[in-house]
């Protein structure tokens, strides 16, 4: 991991335990490699496989899975819109695909108490992307391929080869929240 002259962390994937350490909630972040789609219905189905302890259908080790259900792409683009979705309904799977070696998540809005306690024990990133920007993100997308769930449609898991796609950190493996910090950074003490 690099820091670029802008203040940015330049993440390669897949992430080790090392990475993760070295980010800190409201750093800056350009990810390049491989990341996973999967949403609720994706989440859905993975979900039997965590509990009998079966193989999943993609190695979530060292990965990032991101909480988007990309719109289909117009002639000539790799992917449509790839804006994020809310992470917190996907609350319920993370912590067994962190306890799994997955090692960060991309979405929007908060999550809640046991993923972030998840992030701590096992090592693992919560990132936010921008939410409303969707056909900007899909320019850092270089590659996409329905890897399981076809059915699914825009919710199948797809591989996404992207480089310098943006991201901050909301929630990193030391307890810090970029949301709770922000909200005491500029809270009213009059009543």
């Amino acid at each position: 991991m690099r820091t670029g002259a802008d203040g940015v962390k330049d993440i390669q994937t897949p992430l080790t335990d090392a990475d993760v350490e070295s980010l800190k909630a409201g750093d800056r972040v350009r990810i390049t490699g491989v990341m996973y789609t999967a949403r609720d219905a994706a989440h859905g189905r993975l979900w039997p496989l965590i509990e009998k302890g079966e193989r999943l259908p993609i190695d979530v080790k060292g990965a990032i899975i991101y909480y988007t259900g990309p719109s289909p792409a117009r002639p000539g683009q790799v992917i449509g819109s790839v804006g994020p979705t809310t992470g917190s309904r996907m609350d319920k799977f993370t912590p067994a695909l962190l306890k799994m070696g997955l090692k960060a998540t991309v979405g929007k809005g908060h999550r809640g108490h046991a993923v972030k306690e998840a992030l701590k024990q096992f090592k693992g990133v919560y990132l936010g992307a921008i939410g409303g920007a969707g056909a900007v993100l899909s320019e850092y997308v270089k590659k996409s391929e329905v890897v399981a769930y076809e059915d699914l449609g825009t919710e199948a898991i797809r591989r996404l080869e992207v480089n310098g796609f943006p991201a901050i950190v909301i929630n990193d493996c030391h307890g810090g929240d970029l949301y709770h910090d922000g909200m005491k950074a500029y809270a009213r003490e009059d009543a």
